[in-house]
This record gives structure tokens, sequence and C-alpha cells, in this order.
């Protein structure tokens, strides 16, 4: 289900009337988890085993991490139960054209794996999984409000945090220590009313009316339709598409945050004026901030930082942003945006001192000229396209 259909309306306003009944009152958790699944659930019913089999799994383990003496043990294990699934379901394709260039043989075990389909909001379930098992490890003292006092009450709260309708499909990422201590009675007098109607409506705005009208137009972005135009025009385009990108991953993002203060809840919003940035580690702080900041307080961090040294530093940004790369999408073009991103966040670091002195305009100028650029890369998943598009 997607968010501007009639469907999703016609599901809203049952949920949130049903929601705030004086009689639903000690449901609204279980309302919410049930609306949630058949949210999800609502095109493809199959992929909801898979989404109840990581919830489950998700559940047990992070449990297991705080009641139980092998901690890491089962904080391993659910670590890389996440990362299978998502390397399973999102990048086998990619994996196995990488090491196995031929085709496979129909009826195959190889052919069966290769036409599994993409399960929607798998790169996000994933990471909120991880999330929540590295912070009831992290924060043995913090566990109890994370896991709850029953493995019943935990498998609730998990899977609220991670079915939760309005940032399943697209984001925010949530994570376990910001989102559980939230769970609880809603009432509607405490709807941020101002809030909701403001978010929505510039939510549908961007996504409607800018994203959805730029994407008729950066069609011709496509190859080998982009070989007719002009150099003026492929400027154009590449920067309608920054554009587009833009609104319509912001547009969704604003839509969650409006629905989830719908029914009581906060979540992080994603994005604060990315294109006015002056620097490239300031686009990152600004540009879908929900993954930015996961990677750097569950990647980056334990990396080391900043904290080893200089070329340390350049190597776990670069391996940041590498991986931020493959999370979007399964293809090696993907790996290369992400990469490009690293390169500049490391050369920025590197000669910091002598960029303070160039006027803002012409910093914010070249970072978003930069950042639209990669953005082919993006959008031509063919590395030999994008290069065709450059020259």
């Amino acid at each position: 289900m997607i968010f501007n259909s009639l469907e999703f309306l016609l599901f809203l306003l049952i949920l949130f009337v049903l929601y705030y009944l004086p009689g639903f009152k000690n449901f609204q958790v279980l309302l919410l988890i049930v609306a949630s699944c058949f949210f999800y659930a609502f095109y493809e019913p199959w992929l909801l085993i898979l989404l109840l089999l990581s919830m489950g799994v998700n559940t047990c383990t992070s449990y297991w991490v705080h009641v139980t003496r092998h901690k890491r043990f089962w904080a391993w294990m659910g670590v890389l139960f996440n990362l299978g699934l998502l390397g399973l379901f999102k990048y086998k394709g990619m994996i196995f054209e990488t090491l196995f260039p031929w085709q496979p043989q129909p009826g195959s075990i190889e052919h069966l794996i290769l036409t599994l389909p993409l399960p929607i909001g798998i790169s996000f379930f994933t990471f909120e999984g991880i999330s929540l098992l590295v912070d009831v490890y992290k924060s043995p003292s913090n566990a109890t409000v994370l896991v709850g006092k029953t493995l019943g009450a935990h498998l609730r709260s998990t899977m609220l945090f991670v079915s939760f309708f309005p940032h399943l499909v697209s984001g925010p990422i949530l994570k376990a220590h910001d989102f559980l201590p939230q769970i609880g009675e809603k009432y509607v007098k405490d709807i941020p009313w101002d809030f909701v109607v403001r978010t929505l409506i510039l939510g549908y705005f961007f996504k409607n009316v800018i994203a959805d009208n730029l994407q008729d137009q950066t069609f011709w972005l496509h190859y080998p339709e982009f070989q007719m135009k002009s150099t003026f025009s492929l400027l154009t385009l590449l920067f309608g598409y920054s554009i587009q990108i833009f609104a319509d991953f912001a547009g969704y993002s604003l839509i969650a945050l409006g629905l989830a203060a719908l029914f009581g809840y906060r979540i992080v919003n994603n994005f604060n004026y990315p294109y006015i940035a002056t620097s490239f580690s300031e686009f990152w702080q600004r540009w879908h901030i929900s993954l930015s900041s996961w990677l750097k307080e569950y990647l980056y961090i334990p990396l080391g930082g900043n904290r080893v040294g200089k070329m340390r530093t350049y190597l776990n940004l670069f391996v940041v942003m590498f991986i931020g790369g493959l999370w979007h999408g399964a293809a090696w073009s993907y790996a290369i945006w992400g990469v490009m991103h690293g390169v500049a966040l490391a050369v920025e670091k590197a000669i910091q001192p002598l960029t303070l002195s160039v006027p803002a305009l012409i910093r914010g100028v070249f970072v978003f000229s930069y950042v639209s650029l990669c953005w082919l890369f993006f959008k031509l998943t063919d590395f030999s396209h994008a290069v065709s598009y450059i020259q």
C-alpha cells in the first residue's frame, strides 16, 4: 500500500477511528501491529512471512542478549541473521553475477534463489533489527526499558518497532533506544495537530506535485534517450533529477513524520535543507539524517571514527560511504555513488583549513553540483551509461 492511494486514505481513516475509541485503549499497540502487517501485505501477502520471521528472530536474539550470559554470541547471531536476510533477498543477483557470470539453469537452486522477489522495506527493517540488538548489548542498564519484563511483552514492542507502518516502506530508519520508550497509551488530545497538518501537506506537495511531475520530465535521463539531447539539456535534466530525488524522498519522510505523530509517536526528521549545505560533511548532516546517523553510531564510531589517525579516519569514511551506497541498491553503481561521497568527505577533511577561505556561496554551489553529478550513478545503474552521459 502506498501513501498517495485511495486505499491508504480509507485504511488510515478506519485505523484512526478505532485507535482512539475508548474501548480500544488497551489494544492500541496490538491494533497498530495488525494494521501495519495488513499495510505491508496489501499487495504481496506472502512477504508478510518474511517480516514476521525477521521480527521473531530479532525478538528472541535480543531477549537472549539481555537474559543470558552469552550476550556476545546471541548479538552476533542476530546481526548475522539480519545481514544474511538482506544479502539473500537484495544482493543475491549482484553477488552471483560478480562471482559466477554464467546464467543458471532453470529449475536449479541458483535460479530459484535469483528469482526471489525483493521485499519492500527490507533495507529498513533489517537495519532496525541490528539497532535493537546493538542497543540491548551495549546498554545493559537500559536493556530493561528496551526488552521489558517478559518475552511476550518484548515481542509486542519489537513487532511495533519494526512494523510501524509510517516508516516501514521508505523510512526513516528508527533506532530502538529512541522508539521503544515511547510505546504506551496515546490520547487524541495529545495529537500535535499543527505539526501533523503542516508536515502532511508539505509531504504530499513534495511527492505528488514536485517529484511526480519532475519524474515525467527526467525520463530522458534513461539510456539511449539521453544521447539525443544537447549539453544544456543534459545538465538541466541532471539538476532536475537532483531536485526530484530530494522531493520524492523528503516527501515520503514528511508524510511518515505526520502519520507517526497522528498516532502519538515521534520519529526523526530525515531532511534539513540539504541543498544549502556548504560542505560535504554538512550535507550528510542534513541529508537522509536517519541513515547517516545510523551509519555513524553503529559503524563509523565502532570502526574508530576520527580517533585513530588521519589515514584510518579517511579509510573509515570510505568504508562507511561504500556500505551506505550499497544500502541504497544492489548494483555496483550505487557503491560508486557511495565511494564518490566517501572520497569527497576524505578530501574535504584533509584540506579543511584551505576551504574556509572560500566564500560560502561558492562552496555551496560546488557541493550541490558535485552531489547532483553523483546522482547520475544513482540513476543509471549501468556504469558505461553514466560515463556516456558525462562524455
